[in-house]
């Protein structure tokens, strides 16, 4: 991708790492039509790992499911407690009203209403640490700008300069490279690079299989159901992306909801 080859890839952290996050066993849907079937996996503490796969292949439920915003049909779901770890989650559909008058730096700001709550101000510390995470992704001297001026790459570094005030051991991003420009993308790159190097656990949805192969060390393949999970060379294989094709078809012809044991069912389908 053109203006990237400059950044340094993350590496992979050499310590043992222990499970942050486990699922067993769980289905995942909306309305009682499920969206992922039988995941079982483990999520490692300090992770950077990328999720891949087709449109509507579960990628954006995966990660709801994660932030703990929608809870399993089936299975069990372990989430790390709220105390000993705050989640960060930025959905791909923004909902912020680009119209309101408000500033870049207040938005930012909001981003440390763990501390200060709804009504009460910023002291000086504060005020300077919206500043800094501001100058982190290349937009201080935007600090008193509306948010309705700025292009799309500005506003998405603005998004994750409110995401850095929260201090979230857990980050959750869905396509947050989506639509945003080269120079923008190498910019939020680094942050995420900064963050996995604190020993923040990161998991990140993902069109752009370069920059998946150049900066996660881990991938997820997902087909509805699981595909593989491991090292990024050994899960983005033609043989897993066929497998996952299968899946996936194999899945739209099934019914809308599935038994406990429809899991195998559909992986003799999509191996035959």
């Amino acid at each position: 991708m053109i203006g990237l080859a400059a950044v340094r890839p993350v590496a992979p952290p050499a310590a043992p790492r222990t499970p942050l996050l486990t699922l067993d066993n769980v289905t995942a849907g909306y309305d009682r039509h499920p969206a992922v079937h039988h995941l079982s996996l483990e999520i490692l503490a300090g992770d950077m790992l990328a999720v891949v796969g087709a449109n509507g292949s579960g990628k954006t439920t995966l990660l709801r499911l994660l932030a703990g915003d929608l809870r399993p049909m089936e299975g069990r779901l372990a989430l790390p407690h709220a105390a000993r770890c705050r989640i960060a989650y930025l959905p791909q559909v923004n909902r912020t009203d680009r119209d309101f008058p408000i500033t870049v730096h207040d938005l930012v700001a909001s981003g440390l209403w763990h501390e200060t709550g709804a009504l009460r101000g910023l002291d000086r510390h504060q005020r300077h640490r919206v500043m800094d995470a501001l100058d982190a992704v290349g937009l201080g001297f935007c600090a008193g700008r509306l948010i309705g001026s700025l292009s799309g790459g500005e506003f998405q570094r603005v998004r994750f300069a409110q995401l850095m005030l929260q201090e979230a051991r857990l980050v959750l991003l869905d396509e947050p490279f989506a639509g945003v420009d080269a120079n923008t993308i190498g910019v939020l790159l680094q942050q995420l690079e900064k963050w996995n190097a604190e020993g923040v656990t990161i998991v990140t949805v993902l069109h752009e299989l370069d920059i998946v192969r150049q900066w996660f060390p881990r991938t997820l393949l997902l087909a509805r159901h699981l595909v593989a999970c491991g090292d990024t060379s050994q899960v983005l294989t033609d043989a897993n992306w066929q497998r996952a094709s299968g899946l996936s078809a194999a899945i739209w012809a099934s019914s809308t909801w599935c038994r406990p044991d429809a899991a195998a069912d559909v992986a003799d389908a999509a191996d035959v």
